[in-house]
């Protein structure tokens, strides 16, 4: 398949390039309430969920696929300009050391808590004051894998609209409810709806495959180097602990929340409740 016409930028100078430069800081990014999503899978994923693109910039010397002319039509089907660049315009714009040709800006992800749907039995994922982007984005991708239905950001030190939160979660920071939220407020919505609280911790005593998590359930994580704040630690929360047996005394965080999902899930998938 042919590639689509396209405006061809060659100049480093070029503003709109300058621009895309500037959205890898979060004050950009708030400003123009504009983020970058960089990748084929990742746009791709944003194309799939509805969530607009306004400019897809591509590099064809750079593809890695041959899908690529099909992405750019679809993206010009739902409303993308786009814009063909050379290897040196793209290696500026690109925040990957190696770029797939593919770069576009969508819209800031700004929900609240509001924007989750209702579910019968939700499983949330709470996650507080998360440093590390590749960590908030492996926890959004692990939700979406496990069926989550939806993901609180609480107390943010990590920007969703991060372009490395969007690449770890492959895209999929555009197929599930995320949203923000301040952790009193958060702690309000989910006691309103009768949700249990479970937190771990490896000064628990109750390991976690002792909890029922087949119930309204918001799994818990926080900050890779301090954990949980005493708002949850001090509250309602069900402590558990995830068992070790060798050196380390803790997981990354992303690894707790994949470990206690996923035990959601095996709870749910053999509750008679949930056979469906």
């Amino acid at each position: 398949m042919s590639l689509p016409r396209a405006v061809c930028l060659t100049s480093l100078a070029n503003q709109r390039i300058k621009t895309i430069v500037k959205l890898r800081q979060r004050s950009h990014r708030d400003a123009l309430g504009l983020m970058p999503v960089e990748g084929y899978r990742e746009i791709r994923r944003a194309l799939a969920n509805a969530w607009p693109l306004s400019e897809l910039f591509f590099c064809p010397a750079l593809f890695q696929g041959s899908n690529e002319p099909d992405l750019l039509a679809l993206a010009l089907e739902h409303g993308a300009t786009l814009y063909e660049t050379t290897v040196p315009v793209f290696r500026k714009i690109a925040y990957r050391d190696r770029p797939e040709g593919l770069l576009a800006l969508a819209p800031c992800i700004r929900n609240g808590l509001d924007t989750i749907p209702p579910a019968d039995n939700p499983l949330i994922v709470v996650a507080e004051s998360i440093e590390k982007p590749g960590n908030l984005g492996t926890i959004l991708r692990t939700a979406d894998a496990a069926g989550v239905d939806g993901v609180i950001v609480c107390d943010r030190c990590t920007d969703i609209n991060n372009p490395n939160v969007v690449r770890a979660s492959i895209g999929t920071v555009f197929s599930l409810p995320v949203c923000e939220a301040s952790t009193r407020e958060t702690r309000d919505w989910l006691q309103a709806r009768g949700m249990a609280v479970v937190a771990a911790t490896p000064h628990a005593q109750r390991p976690y495959t002792d909890l029922d998590l087949t119930r309204p359930t918001a799994v818990v994580v926080g900050s890779e180097q301090y954990g949980l704040s005493e708002a949850w630690m001090g509250g309602t929360a069900e402590q558990v602990r995830i068992p070790m047996f060798g050196q380390a005394d803790s997981l990354n965080v992303a690894a707790a929340a994949t470990i206690l999902l996923y035990e959601a899930v095996r709870q749910r998938r053999l509750s008679p409740l949930r056979s469906e």
